[in-house]
């Protein structure tokens, strides 16, 4: 069931929080459960995405529930402001540009597929966000990157380019798990 317009500013809230609590110490701002409605606190997989300008600035989720909504949230959007490999700690003078999108994923669930075909026509754009997996080589794409890679073919090379392996790569020991998510911005 779909948290409400409250729940969702709470939880944006939680995130920006964090990064400001970030700035000043080395972690993400401390969470009381019982200051939180019942559905903050039940145990869902959450990536925060941070953005400047329309630019990717940090991206740093979970794929399996493990922890409560709010601080999974808190952890998050801490680490996708100053862990994210692919960029340097967020500055003090970023903050006021950044905008936060917080993705709630839904359990993922395995694919069963004979072919890359068979795969790709089971796709569903701007639904579906998916984990690769063959061996040690793991990448996940959220249902928004659909938005800039709207070709089911090319979703699943990029995927799989994410995940180090070649484009054109297959393998009878891959697996596909595909997640929903609710989107909060």
């Amino acid at each position: 069931m779909p948290l409400t317009k409250e729940n969702h500013q709470t939880l944006l809230q939680i995130a920006k929080q964090s990064i400001q609590h970030g700035l000043n110490s080395n972690g993400p701002i401390p969470i009381t459960l019982d200051n939180y409605a019942s559905e903050l606190q039940e145990l869902t997989a959450t990536f925060v995405t941070l953005e400047i300008n329309s630019n990717l600035r940090g991206c740093i989720g979970t794929l399996l529930a493990f922890r409560p909504l709010v601080e999974d949230v808190a952890y998050n959007a801490y680490a996708a402001a100053f862990s994210d490999p692919r960029f340097p700690p967020l500055g003090s003078n970023e903050v006021a540009e950044l905008a936060i999108h917080i993705s709630l994923l839904s359990e993922p669930e395995l694919m069963t597929f004979n072919s890359e075909e068979d795969l790709i026509q089971q796709l569903r754009p701007h639904i579906d966000g998916l984990i690769l997996t063959d061996g040690s080589h793991k990448g996940t794409f959220l249902p928004s990157v659909w938005e800039s890679l709207s070709q089911p073919t090319e979703f699943l090379q990029n995927l799989k380019q994410k995940a180090g392996l070649p484009v054109n790569y297959w393998s009878k020991k891959l697996t596909v798990e595909r997640y929903t998510t609710e989107y909060i911005s």
